[in-house]
């Protein structure tokens, strides 16, 4: 049988459901879509006498921070390159690099309202962003919602969240830091 997004209605794009308006990938062309997606990752080393910050929240009770020259958000950070990565507008260090003052200690949130900014000047729309947090702490599903509502919020587009252990394998197993990785996908009209 076929499947329901397939259609025999289209034949610009081989199984485009109509309603999804797809246009045909190839030479960008007036009234066409461009559709690009991006992966970011970010790494933090834990250190003592340092707040926590993941996912543009604040864990108080956390022993241990995030060391970086931002507030370390991991998740932030993954983020944010996803979305530079899918726009080809550099990374995250070539953005924020460590030897600007004006991002010293500079929470997530204004990191990500930064990039969301580049990312719309270009004509570019988030339409969704996924990002995992990989680490033995701090525990995130109970503020899993809470983390997707505040990404969500900056980001201007449905965030999604997981976290997930390596079973005290590597450096993040070991306690020694943080891992996130990170896809976006972003949509503009195509350029003549």
């Amino acid at each position: 049988s076929r499947s329901p997004l397939r259609s025999s209605s289209r034949s610009d794009v081989a199984g485009c459901h109509p309603e999804q308006r797809c246009r045909q990938v190839g030479p960008w062309g007036q009234g066409m879509m461009e559709i690009r997606t991006g992966i970011g990752a970010d790494v933090h080393q834990l250190s003592e006498g340092v707040p926590m910050h993941i996912a543009g929240l604040h864990f108080p009770d956390e022993k241990v921070g995030l060391a970086g020259h931002s507030d370390g958000d991991v998740a932030c950070h993954a983020i944010c390159d996803a979305l530079l990565s899918a726009t080809g507008l550099g990374d995250v260090g070539s953005v924020f690099g460590t030897s600007d003052p004006q991002w010293a200690g500079a929470a997530g949130a204004a990191l990500r309202g930064h990039v969301v900014e580049l990312v719309t000047a270009e004509g570019w729309a988030v339409q969704n962003a996924a990002v995992q947090i990989v680490g033995q702490r701090p525990r995130m599903a109970a503020r899993r919602a809470e983390a997707v509502a505040t990404l969500t919020q900056t980001v201007g587009a449905p965030v999604s969240v997981s976290a997930t252990t390596t079973d005290h394998l590597g450096f993040t197993g070991r306690g020694e830091g943080v891992a996130a990785i990170a896809s976006a996908l972003v949509t503009r009209q195509a350029r003549s």
